[in-house]
């Protein structure tokens, strides 16, 4: 999600943002479980898979806002 920033500076607002971290592992973990089930991995209803990318994009866009944001 962050592929063109630089890894040191997420991982310094991980640190020093416990919300950050959470909401950061959070989007990783709907992001796994969103790809295993469109690979059929992971079997769930078709209405499961929609809220969790619901979930997720608005965790990515809460990072997303929060990275901007940051004190720098």
């Amino acid at each position: 999600m962050f592929e063109g920033q630089p890894q040191s500076e997420i991982e310094a607002l991980m640190k020093a943002n416990p919300e950050f971290k959470q909401l950061y592992q959070q989007h990783k973990k709907l992001n796994k479980k969103c790809m295993d089930a469109e690979l059929g991995v992971l079997p769930i209803s078709d209405g499961t898979l929609g809220q969790m990318k619901r979930e997720k994009l608005l965790a990515k866009q809460r990072l997303l806002r929060m990275y901007e944001n940051r004190p720098n």
